[in-house]
């Protein structure tokens, strides 16, 4: 597989996973990163060790502007290289009372997991259009498509839900152009900050490689699987 993919927040965890993965597929990779620049530069140098070019950028994504930016700055990265797969890994997670939240949290999650979103893939769908190929895959969250009452993550359930929605949207406007958009949505994984065994039907939690797995399911199909909406979350919300 050739050209570049662009993982945000790949400096660790689930991402720097994906990073690896996708570098492991011949990709040239692109490590976002908003503040753990150590951690970046060990998952290049990671990427490296399996052939592959790699760089770090840093951007803020809840500013749409250096979302934009860093879309265009991993376009142009690697010479002969063009933006291939658009993996949005970044999103925030605040687990608070409604009545509790703050106007601060409210934005962030919106801002982190949707904004963020809209703001990639509105920079990066036109340069996969034009090249005729591209795999643009998002984080959701399993259940997001239920709109049941979610009170103590309610910004971050609204922004899940506006993800599935944004990658389906997008999903009809690239049909036909060789470009497909997809969503992983993970149930309670290995690195969730609450793991509430008892919720989940197959008894444990997902491990990161399952998330990588669905990934890269979706990197290798053709463009006539888009749209899809793949949960990694062993029947939770079932």
């Amino acid at each position: 597989m050739k050209g570049t993919a662009l993982v945000t927040g790949a400096a660790r965890g689930m991402g720097r996973e994906m990073a690896l993965a996708l570098a492991a597929e011949g990709l040239n990779v692109v490590v976002h990163y908003r503040a753990s620049q150590a951690e970046a530069a060990a998952t290049a140098q990671a990427c490296r060790d399996l052939g592959v070019q790699a760089s770090i950028h840093a951007a803020d994504l809840t500013q749409p502007e250096q979302a934009r930016k860093l879309v265009q700055g991993a376009a142009a990265a690697f010479a002969d290289s063009p933006l291939a797969v658009l993996v949005n890994n970044v999103g925030n997670y605040v687990n608070r009372p409604l009545l509790e939240t703050t106007d601060t949290e409210w934005h962030d999650m919106l801002g982190s997991n949707l904004y963020a979103t809209f703001a990639t893939c509105q920079a990066a769908a036109p340069l996969m259009r034009q090249a005729g190929w591209g795999r643009i895959v998002n984080l959701g969250y399993a259940g997001a498509q239920h709109l049941v009452a979610r009170p103590n993550i309610l910004p971050y359930a609204i922004a899940k839900a506006g993800v599935l929605q944004l990658s389906r949207s997008l999903a009809l406007v690239l049909a036909g152009s060789g470009v497909s958009v997809n969503v992983i949505s993970p149930g309670v994984i290995e690195t969730s900050v609450s793991q509430p065994l008892h919720e989940i039907p197959a008894g444990r939690v997902g491990r990161v490689q399952e998330i990588v797995d669905a990934l890269l399911f979706f990197v290798r199909s053709s463009d006539y699987v888009t749209g899809q909406e793949l949960e990694v979350a062993g029947g939770w919300n079932l």
